[in-house]
């Protein structure tokens, strides 16, 4: 019998589930599947335990046997990652003692298989207006968007996705929104609706609301009938508004996922780069964002790079990745794009030689400014350009890690809409204490799509931000929380420009 655990945070196993036993064979094909949730963003450590169960046991339920009154025949180890990145998504490892791998002991192997279930391939496509909503601007009509998100066992609401914003209408039609299966869970899984009058500031004013699943949506679209929006009071009433939802078009279709792409040899190729503006501070002063911590407490520049790259690692096959600098004097000339290695060469070897140049670039570079992202985004977006014309199967993901406000934003916004047709992610993670409000704007995640100086409208959203600072809910480290959008920026890169898996 094999028995599947998952490696938490605090080393602890947690047991995930067993296969049946099958009798007297050194070389068992087990049938029964454990069921394991994927999740992009992080490292699911697997650990396998393989054991010989005693003969007086084999009428039990599989779950009712101690495992301590069974023979140990040998565990084994792998990241999930690696399993599903592979060809046939099956992964051959040895198995070991207890005590690690190493002696002369040959204790067989395991081979794992990983099959997606075919649930996470169901998606609806659903077009959504609203009727006669409240007006909640004084001198025009409310800017209304939609804000859907779903319950989660911890019961809090996480939202989902959102539409575009319509200005100056109280009966606005929205763009067709696309929801995955790994977005809502399941048909019936109770989704929280929101309409909000968008305002530049942040401050959404709520119009109404309305909880529906993705079953009464399809209800609503069948039966060609509304839906009211209330309003929460203070005494935990609802009030009834004359606005309502219409659901015009509803169509469920099964599409690739991430797995199938990547399965099939679509690679995520991993890019970095480093503010070394002075605003970070002197490296060799405690209060220094490049601080380096003899103790080996990693500052926040060294903690992004290892979270995103250990995550994004298992999706390059050559584990060569770009790594850059900015802002600072490279061989006393200023430079808003230099190798963080120090050499001709912008690859280095794996995260941990990410690590090493950033932490001897701290000795030979220093410290200027201003901060500027323009050279380093068109430097990115040149690789992934020369991709496109040459291999699909190469996504990038370009991490720039900063403290500050830039000074370049115009030049920035043209290279993001530039970049906005190729196969890139940017990933931006502010670090310290500053005030981020254009990382925010390039975010554009108020459903406005971002504009160049010359008028040109950003193809899709490449940009996702977050400050350092944003801890989710205490479970999900905020790199994580960059990490989750990953998957559905490839997907849409693909779909849009009718990319398919290899062997499809």
């Amino acid at each position: 019998m094999a028995v599947l655990y998952v490696k938490k945070m605090d080393g602890t196993l947690e047991e995930l589930g067993r296969t049946e036993v099958i009798l007297n064979c050194l070389n068992p094909t087990w049938i029964e599947k454990i069921n394991v949730s994927y999740q992009f963003e992080i490292v699911q450590n697997l650990v396998f335990h393989v054991y010989d169960v005693d003969t007086k046991y084999y009428n039990m339920s599989v779950k009712a046997l101690k495992l301590n009154e069974q023979d140990f025949l040998g565990e084994a180890t792998c990241v999930l990652s690696e399993i599903v990145t592979k060809r046939n998504q099956s992964l051959t490892l040895n198995l070991h003692g207890k005590n690690g791998p190493g002696g002369s002991k040959n204790f067989g192997t395991l081979t794992v298989h990983a099959e997606e279930s075919c649930l996470s391939r169901m998606a609806v496509e659903m077009k959504l207006r609203c009727s006669q909503l409240g007006n909640k601007d004084m001198f025009s009509k409310s800017d209304p968007f939609l804000r859907i998100s779903r319950l989660t066992e911890s019961g809090k609401y996480v939202p989902i996705c959102k539409t575009d914003v319509i200005n100056n209408n109280l009966n606005p039609v929205w763009r067709p929104l696309y929801l995955s299966m790994q977005q809502f869970g399941s048909k019936d899984n109770p989704l929280l609706i929101e309409c909000f009058n968008f305002n530049s500031n942040g401050n959404h004013v709520l119009i109404g609301q309305l909880h529906k699943s993705v079953s009464e949506l399809e209800k609503l679209h069948k039966e060609r009938s509304g839906a009211n929006l209330v309003f929460p009071t203070h005494r935990g009433q609802e009030k009834v508004l004359k606005g309502q939802l219409f659901v015009d078009q509803f169509i469920g279709k099964e599409q690739f996922s991430f797995l199938d792409y990547i399965s099939s040899g679509f690679e995520l190729n991993f890019m970095v780069a480093v503010d070394f503006t002075a605003s970070n501070g002197t490296p060799r002063n405690q209060d220094s964002l490049h601080y380096i911590d003899p103790s080996g407490r990693l500052n926040s520049y060294q903690k992004a790079i290892i979270e995103a790259g250990e995550v994004i690692q298992f999706y390059d096959s050559d584990r060569r990745f770009p790594a850059w600098g900015f802002g600072g004097r490279y061989g006393g000339t200023l430079s808003h794009c230099f190798n963080l290695n120090g050499t001709n060469a912008y690859e280095v070897e794996g995260v941990q030689g990410i690590m090493a140049a950033y932490a001897n670039a701290l000795h030979t570079v220093t410290l200027a400014g201003p901060t500027l992202f323009g050279p380093v985004i068109n430097t990115a977006a040149q690789l992934a350009s020369q991709a496109t014309s040459n291999d699909i199967t190469k996504y990038f993901v370009l991490l720039i890690i900063t403290d500050g406000v830039l000074t370049d934003i115009e030049e920035t916004m043209d290279a993001l809409v530039r970049a906005s047709d190729l196969p890139l992610s940017i990933l931006i993670v502010g670090v310290g204490n500053a005030d981020f409000k254009q990382m925010e704007v390039l975010d554009a995640d108020d459903g406005c799509r971002l504009e160049s100086s010359t008028g040109r409208v950003a193809t899709r959203d490449i940009v996702q931000f977050v400050p350092m600072r944003e801890v989710h809910s205490g479970q999900i480290s905020a790199v994580q929380a960059l990490l989750e959008e990953l998957p559905d920026q490839f997907l849409t890169y693909n779909r849009s420009r009718n990319i398919k898996p290899l062997h499809s």
